[in-house]
């Protein structure tokens, strides 16, 4: 346990730096799709995904989980790129499943480390905003089951703030699954639509 809480102090120390890595990476990774063709050619994407195996869709599951736990990057870039490699359903899928499973994370993780950990983890004005409402139980998970639902709403804050409210886990879970894939599907869908958008432009 003393080893999570050291890694996850070193994560909010390095946050900066990880954002600029995190950024360089995603510019590196966009130009090389491009640029190879992978993003502009269903055969070639079809071949580098086939290559790639069952690691392809375990390490984006994986990507997106450690995304939501550790919220640098909008998740809206990941559920995008997800739909880029793995198409309109399996796209889908792989980001419905790696978001759910760092939410329920991020819930676990707060409501083991207490309010001071979710106080670091999210912003100060995040927490101040809606700390007041976590001693009103069901107004709380009005708003949270409203929120989660919404493609705009800081998800990733919210289940650390939820983490430290009265609800049980069971009902945190039943909102995240039934609540996510309206705004995964509007954000898969709707920026891809700008993405092969820009891409007609730039041809």
């Amino acid at each position: 346990m003393a080893k999570v809480s050291q890694l996850i102090k070193w994560l909010d120390d390095k946050k900066n730096i990880i954002l600029i890595l995190c950024t360089i990476a995603l510019v590196i990774g966009t130009v090389y799709g491009y640029s190879t063709g992978i993003f502009t050619d269903q055969n070639k994407m079809d071949t580098f995904l086939s290559q790639s195996g069952i690691m392809a869709p375990l390490l984006f599951i994986l990507i997106q989980a450690v995304q939501v736990v550790v919220p640098i990057l909008p998740g809206a870039v990941g559920c995008l790129f997800g739909v880029i490699f793995f198409g309109t359903i399996k796209g889908f899928v792989f980001n419905y499943i790696g978001i759910c499973i760092g939410s329920i994370l991020a819930f676990l993780l707060a409501r083991n480390f207490g309010q001071e950990f979710v106080r670091k983890m999210t912003s100060k004005k995040f927490f101040e905003k809606y700390n007041k409402y976590l001693m009103k139980e069901n107004q709380f998970e009005k708003i949270f089951a409203l929120l989660i639902f919404l493609p705009v709403a800081p998800d990733d804050f919210l289940c650390y703030l939820a983490g430290i409210s009265r609800m049980s886990l069971k009902k945190f879970t039943t909102i995240i699954l039934l609540g996510k894939p309206a705004a995964i599907m509007l954000y898969s869908l709707g920026l891809n639509q700008v993405f092969q958008a820009t891409l007609q432009m730039i041809r």
